[in-house]
């Protein structure tokens, strides 16, 4: 097992991404799409892989089936160049599969099953975080972040190992959690990075500085909402910034989120100004929507210079 500075907790799997599909039948249980195609994702995955990209040495536990779709995961994220003596494969478990319909805009609908349901337990595996900079939660509300006592124990552990905790969210599927539930472990979060949508869903406000707050209430100590073609919103007990999203042609929303916070993190080790960090963060997010799947238009951190570049800002 080999240190990192990064690691990433969470799901593995294999989107089976189909782009626009159109739902007026050829035939009697036919259809047709624009295109179809696997790819490699989950959040762990794609936050590992843009993280590995921006040249920070990085690893993944997560939790994979002793099957093809596994062995297809395991085989991109060593090409990635990611740390993957962490990764967990069983027999009694198959690797997840998730059907989505990405639309023309790069907005999209995802069908999962219950393969997603499994909830590894890297709270048995602590000792694998020794030497970590960061822990990245891929994400909280899901597996397997949906058990308050598990997410207490990493959080806790991680802590009190010197490691800086970043936390993407997703809106619950199989179990519901609350704010609430898991109050005791967002006082251990140093950023948590949720969309609109699932912010106001968490916090019951309309507004992203209300939404924050909400979540500042808990402990947390930096709040990050991702307003989409928005931007982004950021604020903790000292400052807020408004950052405006970049203005290009979206053609895949799916993993955007995952690349923002990989690219957060990255920066925010380096010893980056937060809104320093939250531009190159945002350039991170964009180009992932240049291209269908998660993180495939993204490459390397000299990429994301040039982007900023070109669209008038800066990040040394």
């Amino acid at each position: 097992m080999h240190n990192v500075d990064i690691l990433c907790i969470g799901m593995a799997l294999i989107d089976s991404i189909i782009k626009g599909f159109d739902p007026k039948p050829v035939s009697a249980s036919g259809f047709r799409a624009v295109s179809g195609s696997l790819n490699v994702g989950g959040e762990a995955v794609n936050e590992a892989v843009a993280a590995a990209k921006m040249g920070v040495p990085t690893g993944i536990m997560c939790a994979l089936g002793n099957d093809p779709a596994g062995d297809m995961i395991v085989g991109n994220l060593i090409n990635c160049g990611v740390d993957t003596s962490r990764v967990i494969r069983s027999m009694e478990h198959p690797t997840p599969v998730t059907t989505m319909f990405v639309n023309e805009d790069g907005t999209r609908k995802s069908i999962t099953n219950s393969s997603h349901r499994y909830n590894f337990h890297p709270e048995n595996y602590m000792d694998m975080f020794s030497g970590a900079k960061a822990l990245l939660l891929g994400s909280l509300f899901r597996a397997p972040f949906d058990d308050p006592a598990i997410i207490l124990s990493v959080v806790k552990k991680a802590s009190e190992n010197g490691c800086k905790i970043f936390a993407d969210t997703k809106l619950p599927n199989f179990r519901v959690l609350s704010l609430s539930d898991i109050s005791e472990a967002l006082p251990y979060v140093d950023f948590i990075t949720p969309n609109e949508d699932e912010a106001k869903y968490f916090s019951g406000k309309e507004e992203p500085e209300e939404m924050a707050d909400v979540f500042l209430s808990y402990g947390v100590k930096n709040v990050v909402i991702k307003l989409g073609a928005k931007g982004c919103f950021f604020k903790n007990v000292e400052t807020s910034i408004r950052l405006p999203a970049f203005s290009i042609p979206a053609v895949d929303a799916t993993g955007a989120g995952d690349c923002f916070l990989a690219g957060l993190a990255c920066e925010i080790l380096s010893g980056a100004a937060v809104s320093d960090a939250l531009l190159f963060a945002s350039a991170c997010g964009a180009i992932c929507t240049t291209a269908v799947g998660a993180g495939t238009a993204l490459s390397n951190r000299e990429q994301v210079v040039h982007f900023l570049k070109e669209h008038d800002k800066k990040v040394d």
